[in-house]
């Protein structure tokens, strides 16, 4: 299932990861843990935040995919289902059909 991850990364340990090098490995690890099809990084609520839409198939991937934003980057995390056109396409036609 697509999934979309954002990781709100509080300021001060991000400011500490960004000193000490260890921001950049961290992120490439969890790009190459989670191989997005995107990955987008801005602000929330004044905060670095990143967003990764990826393919999740089973739920207990989840410790294994999320601890080290919390363990890491000590982020605030959220993880809900998402749809891409084609997605909202199929299920909207599925509606109109009654299947």
């Amino acid at each position: 299932m697509r999934m979309v991850l954002k990781a709100r990364i509080p300021t001060e340990p991000g400011n500490e990861l960004i000193q000490n090098g260890e921001l950049p490995k961290i992120m490439e690890t969890a790009i190459a843990a989670l191989q997005p099809e995107a990955a987008y990084f801005t602000l929330d609520d004044g905060e670095r935040t990143a967003f990764f839409y990826f393919d999740m198939t089973e739920s207990s991937q989840m410790p294994t995919l999320l601890e080290a934003f919390f363990m890491d980057l000590h982020a605030k995390v959220s993880l809900q289902p998402v749809m891409n056109v084609q997605d909202l396409r199929t299920g909207l036609s599925e509606l109109m059909s009654g299947t």
